[in-house]
């Protein structure tokens, strides 16, 4: 396996991979086979030997030792390249060259757009949400009481635009998944990365979050298609904890004392809320009362502040 690719790339891709044997090579080998990209795969640990199915592939392989989370991983990857322009994209996700071509077309004419982020399709071809807005008081409470599947296009209660057709066009959001994210090497720097205090979400939102704040904007680009098989690395419902830590730490972030306040009451009403509609699902069920936990522990132990760890017990 060469740790070499191409001497002047305009691309450095960086995957993190954690138990992603079955589908990191299907990502992966696109992006090697273009003479212009280079790619950095940071291995969080894998228990499955994820890496073995890269060989011969002209990549960069890292491990790095501890499964520290998925912005843990990113940041290890950033600091392999020296590319001005670097694609995030998750292992279980594909893109083909004239899509990324598009992406780096975006940046190329925009100076002012720091991340850009693709029209997201699943595996049966259809639409996952990238038009996305940072969380608020009011989305959580939304989310506690489902007001938010009642109201499914109202912006006070939805963090996901889910109209189909505004994902038609070019938009602004306030931040773009990081599943796929094409980014500027020197703005990433100039912020540190990313916030490897988040173990897995809201660290994709927490980096466009700080990259508007300093003057930058996020962009979602139709043209550029990218094919996410999501959630392959680990049980969604064992992840439940996981979220709403992240939620409480962003909150802890980019909110005002009475509003982390009132968010982090708000999460822990919504794993309570969640775990009572979920009684005859037991996995789900329990998922939501860890998430439930983890909230009350947070605000016993913190007293409102953000914790010194929020890492997940996930294997």
């Amino acid at each position: 396996m060469r740790t070499e690719n191409a001497i002047a790339a305009r691309v450095d891709t960086v995957f993190v991979s954690y138990n992603n044997r079955d589908t990191l090579l299907d990502g992966v080998e696109p992006l090697a086979a273009m003479a212009d990209v280079t790619v950095t795969v940071v291995d969080n640990a894998s228990p499955d030997d994820s890496l073995a199915v890269l060989d011969g592939l002209p990549v960069r392989a890292i491990q790095s030792g501890r499964n520290g989370g998925f912005g843990f991983g990113c940041n290890i990857g950033l600091a392999a390249g020296q590319a001005p322009y670097v694609l995030f994209l998750n292992p279980d996700a594909r893109i083909e060259r004239a899509d990324l071509e598009c992406l780096v077309a975006v940046l190329d004419a925009e100076p002012d757009v720091a991340v850009v982020g693709p029209r997201m399709l699943d595996g049966e071809g259809g639409l996952i949400p990238n038009l996305r807005r940072r969380q608020r008081v009011s989305t959580i409470w939304a989310q506690a009481f489902f007001v938010h599947r009642v109201l499914p296009r109202s912006r006070w209660a939805n963090e996901i635009d889910r109209d189909l057709t505004a994902h038609e066009a070019v938009a602004y959001p306030e931040w773009v998944s990081g599943a796929c994210m094409l980014a500027r090497r020197d703005l990433l720097e100039q912020i540190g990365g990313f916030d490897d205090g988040f173990f897995l979400y809201c660290e994709d939102m927490d980096l466009c979050t700080r990259l508007r704040a300093a003057g930058w904007r996020a962009r979602y680009e139709p043209a550029a298609i990218v094919r996410h098989q999501e959630g392959r690395s680990a049980e969604r419902t064992s992840l439940f904890k996981v979220l709403a830590q992240s939620r409480s730490r962003y909150a802890s972030k980019h909110m005002g004392r009475i509003a982390a306040r009132l968010a982090h009451a708000g999460l822990a009403v919504e794993a309570l809320t969640h775990a009572i509609v979920n009684v005859r699902r037991p996995a789900n069920a329990r998922g939501h009362v860890a998430a439930l936990r983890a909230m009350l522990r947070r605000k016993r132990a913190a007293g409102g502040r953000v914790p010194a760890e929020l890492g997940p017990d996930v294997a």
